[in-house]
């Protein structure tokens, strides 16, 4: 899909037809890409780089224009695996006009107005800002998804909670190597204006998004640490439910094991016999009786075996 844009009122407006200076690319089809390389002469595998979600951010100069490469988050889609993904998208940046090649589309809405939009590097430095506020954003979500997760965590003794937790983990892990990729290009972008046909002023708008960035990789540096460290605190929490499950069936089970050797050994006819000449009312409400004595009384010393051990604990602390 090819999305065409015009500069207007500090703002990118989507126009259908006619030239503008800012074409998007968004997941282009392959007669899309063909007409990339054949139109605006742009290679395979600077294409390639531009899609690839594994490519890191980077700045590269040519005779005619600027080419970055930028990580931005995905959309995120709330699903059982609670994953965060990091995509890629590329600007090729010339004097008066701007295109940009991405996997997911571009809300010119969602562009933050922090300073005048006038040219295409004012379009560009943008929709960074958008996306560093996209991780924020995202950050926000995952720390709201992980206290849920630990609620669940503390209640259930699924497996597929664990798994969510764990891929909010590896989300964070990709979202620190994505901010941090793209603070190297902001200081390549501040450091070398002059050489990459920016202009000087927008070199403060740079130094508050590169301090925008560091904030955000602080952030997510944060979570990250937080959200590991707990991991085998939460999977104890899980083992230990699971223990005091095993060991509440274990008591159920050892209750009954007595009446269930004494029903087996009797038999339903070897107690007929026994008890010939006997009311079998009365004969079976005294067995149903003894029974369930014998349990209470199981029941009774299997707890004061527990308390004696309780004890014996903490006598050794």
């Amino acid at each position: 899909m090819i999305k065409k844009f015009l500069i207007q009122d500090d703002g990118l407006v989507p126009v259908e037809s006619g030239e503008a200076p800012i074409l998007a690319f968004i997941d282009p089809t392959a007669e899309e890409r063909e007409a990339l390389r054949r139109t605006y002469k742009i290679d395979d595998h600077t294409l390639s780089s531009t899609l690839d979600p594994d490519e890191l951010s980077r700045v590269e100069t040519h005779p005619d224009h600027l080419f970055v490469i930028w990580k931005r988050p995905r959309d995120y889609s709330a699903t059982d695996t609670s994953s965060f993904n990091v995509g890629s998208m590329g600007f090729f940046l010339y004097s008066d006009r701007l295109w940009i090649i991405a996997t997911d589309d571009i809300q010119p809405d969602d562009t933050p107005k922090t300073r005048p939009m006038r040219t295409a590097q004012d379009a560009m430095l943008a929709i960074m800002h958008q996306s560093v506020h996209h991780y924020t954003e995202h950050l926000r979500a995952i720390k709201k998804v992980a206290r849920e997760l630990q609620e669940q965590i503390n209640q259930s003794m699924e497996n597929r909670h664990l798994i969510q937790m764990f891929n909010l983990s590896e989300s964070l892990v990709y979202y620190l190597n994505a901010v941090d990729s793209n603070r190297a290009v902001l200081t390549r972008l501040r450091d070398h204006a002059p050489e990459l046909g920016l202009t000087a002023d927008v070199i403060p708008f740079i130094d508050d998004l590169a301090i925008e960035s560091n904030q955000c990789y602080k952030q997510a540096e944060i979570y990250s640490t937080i959200l590991s460290g707990l991991m085998d605190a939460r999977g104890s929490i899980v083992n230990n439910n699971m223990n005091v499950l095993l060991k509440n069936l274990t008591v159920i089970n050892v209750v009954f094991l007595p009446l269930g050797l004494i029903a087996g050994i009797g038999g339903m006819s070897e107690f007929g016999k026994i008890t010939q000449g006997i009311d079998w009312r009365i004969a079976y409400g005294l067995l149903l009786v003894t029974m369930v004595i014998l349990g209470w009384l199981t029941a009774l010393l299997l707890k004061r075996v527990k308390s004696g051990a309780k004890a014996t604990g903490a006598a050794r602390r």
